[in-house]
Formats: structure tokens, C-alpha cells, sequence
């Protein structure tokens, strides 16, 4: 068993930052300690559940001087399993509750709850769009094994937008946006200018934006909106779901914007070549050698791009007599 990652040297007096293992390529997701003036501790997004990143939290807590009984509450930034796994074995083992907001609710019952068909629908939906069906066979054996990570569900106690969370000896407002995950919050705390941001702004990557049957049907735009609200907090220090905290927010979701527009400026170069189904403009922006977790990112991050296109106005759907769905450029 390799040792926890555990980060404080950087971090404020009363906060600590455990890096629990998931799947390549991020390697981590970054989970926060926050302790409370009693003594109990609020967690951050425990991390996907594996024997692995069980056995870290042990250790983790331990190497504090805590125990799961120190457990004061569990708070969920989105719905993802490397953010929500943990949470329903984390609140057996300490009684907790966990804290999510009700669109993140709503999204865990979608993908993971009783009768969900994310993994009937996801490799359909990527089929109508251009994606070969042998790859699609491999989406939804990949869908299968996200299960065990996010067993067993939490019972869930919903935060709103704008909602105060005390956290860590602190007030912290909840900021409800979307695009990477629908209902997804950060905790902004206005005295001390700091926001757990999850992943709605990395430091160093693009958060994933993906379109998928079912769910937010405009996610690109909702990510946009998300980020001009979070430009407009004053912050000084940001601790990400993924990478390490930061410290140039603002700029960060300005260059993200940026970069979503030039992404779609790419988009719109391809389409000028011809008709394209979506499969095809993946391909040509992300390459053919993707392992089939990220191919499954790119996939629905072109869709969500070439849905965002088609409000604009500059991307039209024309159905083929194969039923594949293609895109042509329109003229604005």
C-alpha cells in the first residue's frame, strides 16, 4: 500500500488537503479536512470508493489524530464518483451527514440511482452520432465499472444556492453552477476571500464539459454563465478539486472562457470543410489514440461545443439516411 499524499505545508492553519488515488490521467482528486473549533472536522469529496482509497482515509485520519467520529459533516461539490464516491461509506462509518446541492441530487439519482439506463442510453446517444459500434459496446462496459466506486448512495441533505455552510470555523456560501456538473457548488468565504472551487475552475486543466442524453441540454453555455459569476468573488486563494490551490482566479475563468471560444472557433473551422458528424470533429480535435474514459470526455465535450454552435446559430443538424446525425456550418 503506497503512502497517502497529504498536503498542509500550503495550506491555512486548520485545513488540510488529502490527495486520494483515482484513475489515470489526474491520478488524485484533492479532498479537504476542514477542522471545526470543537474539534470536529467537515470533509471535502472524499474521493471514488476502491479497498485502495478506503485504507488511505484511515491512514489519513489517523496521521491527524482523528477518527471517523470526528466527522462532523461530508460536503459534496457535484455528483461525479471521483467527488461522490466515498461519501455513502464515509457517512456509515461516521454517522455524517452529506451535503450536496439538489440538482447534484437529482444528477446521482440519473447516473447511479435505482433503474438509472445512463448506460444504455450513453452508448445510443454516441452511436446516432457517428461513433463506431464497437465503441460503444466498450462505453457502456466502461459505465459498469463506476458502480462499485459510488456504493453504497448517501443520504442526502440538499444545500441551496446561496446557502451558508460553516465549514472549518468559517462561513462559507454556497455557488451554485453548472456545465461540468449540473447543480455543481463552491464555498465561497467572503472575510477570508478563499473559495473550494471544486472542479467548476483548475488551475492548470479545463474542467470536462460533457453533453449526455438526459441532462443539461446547453452545458456549454451554463459552464460560461458559471465562470462570469465566479469571476465577479474577490479571491485570494482557491483550493481546486484537482491540481493544487491557486492563487489568479479571476484570470483563471477569463483564460478558461477564452479558451472555450477558441475551441469553438476549431469547431467551426472543421465544419467549414463539410458536414461532419460528431465522432468525426472528436477525432479531429482530441486525435484517435484516446483510452476509452477520455475518449468518452472528448466525445460529449465536442457535442456540448457543436450544441452550443447550434444556438448560436452557426451549426445546423442534418440526419443522414444511415440515421448518423452530421453537422454543417452556418453562415451567421
Amino acid at each position: 500500500m503506497k503512502r497517502t499524499r497529504t498536503e498542509s505545508l500550503s495550506m491555512p492553519e486548520g485545513m488540510h488537503r488529502i490527495q486520494i488515488t483515482m484513475s489515470f490521467p489526474l491520478r488524485w482528486v484533492n479532498s479537504y479536512i476542514l477542522t471545526e473549533p470543537d474539534g470536529k472536522v467537515s470533509i471535502i469529496d472524499p474521493g471514488p470508493r476502491t479497498a485502495e482509497t478506503e485504507q488511505e482515509w484511515h491512514e489519513a485520519l489517523a496521521g491527524l489524530g482523528l477518527t471517523f467520529q470526528h466527522i462532523h459533516q461530508i460536503v459534496l461539490t457535484h455528483h461525479h464518483p471521483d467527488h461522490l464516491g466515498l461519501s455513502g461509506w464515509m457517512q456509515q462509518m461516521s454517522g455524517a451527514p452529506v451535503l450536496m446541492s439538489a440538482r447534484s441530487r437529482q444528477e446521482t439519482d440519473f447516473m447511479w440511482g435505482t433503474g438509472a439506463s445512463i448506460e444504455e442510453r450513453l452508448p445510443e446517444y454516441y452511436l446516432l452520432h457517428g461513433m463506431p459500434q464497437q465503441k460503444t459496446v466498450e462505453i457502456k462496459e466502461h459505465m459498469r465499472t463506476f458502480i462499485s466506486q459510488i456504493t453504497p448512495l448517501p443520504e442526502v441533505t440538499i444545500v441551496a444556492d446561496g446557502e451558508t455552510v460553516h465549514m472549518g470555523g468559517k462561513a462559507w456560501t454556497a455557488v451554485e453552477t453548472g456545465g461540468h456538473a449540473p447543480g455543481h457548488l463552491s464555498f465561497y468565504a467572503p472575510e477570508s476571500r478563499e473559495i473550494l472551487c471544486g472542479d467548476a475552475v483548475l488551475p492548470q486543466i479545463s474542467p470536462n464539459i460533457s453533453l449526455q442524453p438526459g441532462s443539461d441540454t446547453e452545458p456549454l453555455l451554463s459552464y460560461m454563465d458559471g465562470l462570469r459569476r465566479l469571476s465577479t468573488f474577490t479571491v485570494e486563494r482557491a483550493y481546486p478539486g484537482h491540481r493544487n490551490p491557486f492563487t489568479r482566479f479571476t484570470e483563471r475563468t477569463i483564460e478558461l472562457l477564452a479558451h472555450h471560444e477558441e475551441r469553438l472557433g476549431k469547431l467551426t473551422e472543421r465544419m467549414q470543410e463539410g458536414p461532419a458528424h460528431a465522432y468525426d470533429i472528436c477525432l479531429h480535435l482530441f486525435g484517435d489514440r484516446l483510452g476509452i474514459h477520455q475518449l468518452r470526455f472528448a466525445m460529449s465535450e465536442t457535442l456540448a461545443h457543436l450544441q452550443e454552435l447550434t444556438r448560436r446559430g452557426l451549426a445546423g443538424q442534418v440526419q443522414q439516411a444511415n440515421g448518423i446525425i452530421y453537422f454543417q456550418h452556418l453562415t451567421s
